[in-house]
């Protein structure tokens, strides 16, 4: 019984971690069908995305 509980807790832990982990990889796609629906060819999003978390990892570090 309390196996059976703990794995069921461990496989919802772990979907709910794939989904927070995986939205901004969603976001990004989504920005980038958007863009391929328009006509423009972004070839540099995950460029543009890794970019956009430093500058947002130096912004946060310098303003606390």
């Amino acid at each position: 019984m309390l196996t059976t509980l703990l794995q069921a807790t461990i496989i919802i832990n772990i979907l709910a971690s794939t989904v927070r982990i995986s939205t901004p990889l969603l976001l990004g796609a989504m920005g980038e069908l958007v863009t391929e629906r328009a006509g423009v060819m972004n070839l540099g999003i995950e460029g543009t995305m890794l970019m956009s978390c430093y500058v947002a990892f130096l912004v946060d570090f310098q303003t606390g």
